[in-house]
This record gives structure tokens, sequence and C-alpha cells, in this order.
């Protein structure tokens, strides 16, 4: 029998591969459900329960008491997130039960949605293609489909500019940081990489979601926004860590980070963003508007060169490098172990 013949990391390692590959080779497909589908469904149940819209206004209020919407946040967050590692565990377990095979191949496809590395580079190779036409406006509306900007004023060059802050800016929250829980999980427990993977991605969800400074989630959101800072930093530092190598400047890219990353109000997106900055010796930040409102994000990096397709094209790259890297980094150590 399989299960016999194969240790849990032996059996966690092939699923962290199938899984890489997958993502590598079919992304996100449209028509499937995706947990985080599933995740963000959850959420907006119980943000309905406790926030409700005012029928004079229109605006949305909190329904309780700012104690009380944090105490609630608290159990929204860890309800979600414990909840959804937990279930995605049991699938798996339950797979299992009916043919290891079987719970490899449901393992390996719950770990790939996991990974956004195909799904991030299709994200800004649409807007590029768009925008390489000439057609600004459906530039505009394509680049609209990812970013929470506002689109519709933005010229070519906002528009790259949102593009790379948008891949950078995901490289660590949709990559390497599931990544990360992904390899942590599979030296622990039996499908640990699936069960960890998926409920940092719950966290992540959540943030998205309801972590806003802002009413009416400022308090609801407080506990998912802390958490998915928390969960972040480690592998944010490492990805830092890492691309610095890479780039063969480690000490030029590390000084730029620690000059402009900490000026983020964000104790990671500052560094992810800042990281590719300095690599790419482009300038990321600057003034941006949502739902009408101006917000000025600080400038990180110096304007060396301008912000053009190639650039965004290097980003990816190096992410799925960084990606490889931490894998085979992690087969290593798995086969010394062994």
């Amino acid at each position: 029998m399989l299960e016999i013949s194969l240790n849990f990391l032996q059996l966690n390692f092939i699923i962290l591969i199938f899984a890489a590959i997958l993502d590598r080779l079919i992304g996100d497909p449209v028509n499937w459900l995706h947990p985080v589908q599933i995740i963000g469904w959850m959420i907006t149940q119980f943000t309905n329960l406790v926030i409700i819209r005012d029928p004079d206004t229109n605006q949305r209020l909190p329904r309780f008491s700012s104690l009380t919407m944090k105490i609630l946040g608290v159990v929204l967050g860890s309800s979600i997130i414990l909840g959804s590692g937990a279930i995605g565990w049991l699938i798996v377990i339950a797979s299992a039960k009916i043919h290891p095979l079987f719970a490899i191949a449901i393992s390996s496809i719950l770990l790939a949605a996991c990974f956004a590395g195909r799904s991030l580079e299709e994200a800004a190779k649409s807007v590029l293609a768009v925008l390489q036409t000439g057609n600004i406006e459906q530039a505009r509306q394509e680049l609209s489909r990812y970013v929470g900007r506002d689109t519709d004023t933005l010229s070519a060059v906002e528009i790259l500019r949102a593009v790379l802050e948008t891949v950078t800016e995901n490289a660590i929250d949709a990559v390497t940081s599931p990544l990360f829980y992904a390899l942590i999980g599979s030296f622990l427990f039996p499908y640990g990489g699936v069960a960890m993977a998926i409920a940092y991605k719950a966290s992540s969800t959540l943030d998205s979601m309801v972590g806003y400074r802002e009413s009416p989630y400022n308090d609801l959101g407080w506990f998912s926004a802390k958490t998915d800072d928390v969960l972040t930093w480690l592998p944010c530092r490492l990805t830092v860590v890492t691309l610095a190598i890479v780039s063969g400047k480690p000490i030029y890219v590390w000084e730029i980070c620690q000059r402009d990353a900490n000026q983020d109000p964000s104790p990671n997106s500052g560094w992810s963003e800042c990281v590719y900055a300095a690599i790419l010796q482009v300038q990321l930040g600057g003034e941006n508007c949502y739902r009408g409102v101006i917000k000025h994000k600080p400038l990180l990096g110096d304007a060396i060169d301008a912000i053009a397709a190639p650039k965004i094209y290097q980003a990816l790259t190096l992410t799925s490098i960084c990606f490889l890297i931490w894998l085979v980094m992690a087969i290593a150590l798995y086969a010394f172990v062994n």
C-alpha cells in the first residue's frame, strides 16, 4: 500500500511538488470553485450579521458597541483561520480513507490553489497586453479587475506603476507566504502543508475583506489585520533577504529597504514593494486615489529607470526564482534529515 511505503514527510513533499507544478501549468481555472471563494462567503455571512445598513443614510454601520465589535473580530478571525485549516485537513484525511492516491490528488489541488504565481502573472500580462495596443481606456478597465485604486483617470505611466505595485505586494501575500507555511506544515504532520497554507490564505482573505482602518470595519477587522501582519512578517523578511542575495547586490538592496520600507504604515507591504524597487532601480509609491479620496503612499526606491513592461516581467521572474529556491532548499533539507 502507498500509505505504508511512504512516510508523512515523503507524502507531503510529493504533494508540494505536484502543487507547484499544477500552479505553474494551469493556475486557477476560472470555472473551478476556489477555497478563497468559500472563505470569502463565510466572512461575508458573518459580516452581514454584525454590520447593518442605515436606511436613512444608506451607510453601513456596526450593530454593536466598539468593544463588542472587537470581541466579535477575534471570534471571526480565529474561527475562520483555524476552521479553514482544520476543514482543509479533514477533507484530505477523508480523501485518504477512500484511496491514498485520491488524497494526494485532492491535496495537490488544494495546495496549488493557495499558490497564486501563475494567476498573478496572468493578471499583469493581461493589463500589459491591452496597454500595448494603445487603448488606454480598456487598459484602465482591465486594471480595475485587480486593484483597489480608482483607475478611470490613470495615465499609461500610472497604469504601469499600479501593475508593478500589485505584482510586488502580492508576491509576498499570494506566493511566498503561502509557500512558507506549506513548507513549515509539511515538516510537522501528515498533510500539514495543505492545512497551514489554507489557514494562511484565510488570514490573508480576512485582512483584504475586513482589515480596514475605517468604519465600519476598524473594530471588527482589527484582529484580522494584526494577525495577517504577524503571520506575514517572517516570510516577508525572508523573501527580502532571498531576493537581495539573488540580485547580486544584497548590501545596496538592504540599505534601500532600510531607508524607505519603514515609511510605509504597513509592516510588510513597504518591504515587499521596496525590495523589488531597489533591485529594478525604479521608484514605487506616490499619489493614489481610492473611491475618490486621494492618498499618498511613501516613495520607495530611487527613480533611476522608468517603470516599463520589461521591469514588470523581471519582477515576476524574481518571484518565481524565490519560490523555486525555497522549494529546492526545503527538498534538500528533507533529504538531509532522512
